[in-house]
This record gives structure tokens, C-alpha cells and sequence, in this order.
């Protein structure tokens, strides 16, 4: 993120009035460290955390997380999914549009909020997830797809993974 995306952003959330968890990696924006105006501190102090880690999938699946502003990364897609969480996508390259067209397109469970999104977008974006009828449908489905996900059982990346891992222990105690 530029350090005014960051700020738009980070009032956009303000200016939201929801309850929020921002992590905000060191490597998140460009440039120097995050520095947010006392103000925007002070307006989100009893409503919002910001931190510098957190464990994503076990945040997303605790019962309070209402959506998920993601870059639309495979993996951030398949943990939301798998939790029931409905996504705000902000996707930049690789295999995000992609993920994030999926998301918002076909499966009913994202919103797309474009790259240079101002702190009213953003505001009304957050607004329409929360509180919403895009939010509610969204959310439905959402929980729809944690059930189709929690059906399908472990994957087949995760057998290969295991038979790997296996195989390497039982070699090394040969």
C-alpha cells in the first residue's frame, strides 16, 4: 500500500463505525513505518485494534469476525471460505483477480473494491458487508461454502503433503 491509500484506508474504516482488527505488517507499506494521525487513533480507540500479527486463521474463524478485507491470495481465499467469512477483495497481481473474480462473481461471497479506493468507497464498501443486503446474501453464502468445504473433507494437497512428509521421517530413519 502508498502511504495514502493507507490513510484513506485507515478513515475509511473510522468513518465506518464497525468494530475492526487492522493488521498492518511491517512490509505492508511502502516506504517508512505506519504512522496514523492522532486523530484517527482517537476516533477508533474503543472500536478498533491494530496489530502487527495475528493468527488469520484462527481470527477468521472466531464467531465476532463479520468479513475479510483480503488481496484475494489463495490462501487468504481458501481460509475465508473455509471459516464462512465474506471478503472485501483488493487484489493487485498473481493470482488474485483471478481468485477475486471467482469470489465476486461466482460465488457470491466477495466485493471487489478498486485499487485506488477513497475513504468514502471504503466506508460504504465496509457499511454494505456489515449491515447490508449484499452483506447479508453474501454472508448466507458464505456459510454455504464453510459447509460444502468442511463436506469435501481434507484435501488432496494435503495427503500429497502428508505422504511427503512421511516418507522424508521414514528416510531419515533408515
Amino acid at each position: 500500500m502508498t502511504p495514502n491509500q493507507t490513510i484513506e484506508f485507515a478513515w475509511g474504516l473510522a468513518n465506518s463505525n464497525q468494530n475492526f482488527l487492522w493488521i498492518i505488517r511491517s512490509d505492508l507499506v511502502i516506504g517508512d513505518l505506519t504512522v496514523f494521525p492522532p486523530e484517527f487513533v482517537e476516533e477508533i480507540k474503543d472500536r478498533g485494534l491494530l496489530a502487527r500479527w495475528c493468527p488469520q486463521e484462527k481470527v477468521l474463524n472466531h464467531p465476532a469476525i463479520g468479513g475479510f478485507l483480503t488481496h484475494c491470495g489463495w490462501n487468504s481465499t481458501l481460509e475465508s471460505i473455509s471459516a464462512g467469512v465474506p471478503m472485501i477483495c483488493w487484489p493487485f497481481f498473481g493470482d488474485q483477480q483471478t481468485n477475486c473474480w471467482f469470489c465476486c462473481t461466482q460465488w457470491g461471497i466477495g466485493m471487489e473494491i478498486e485499487n485506488d479506493a477513497t475513504r468514502n468507497k471504503i466506508e460504504s464498501v465496509v457499511r454494505e458487508l456489515m449491515n447490508g443486503e449484499r452483506g447479508k446474501e453474501m454472508k448466507n453464502k458464505a456459510l454455504d461454502w464453510k459447509q460444502k468445504a468442511e463436506e469435501a473433507g481434507t484435501g488432496s494437497a494435503y495427503v500429497i503433503l502428508e505422504k511427503m512428509i512421511n516418507q522424508v521421517l521414514l528416510t531419515q530413519k533408515t
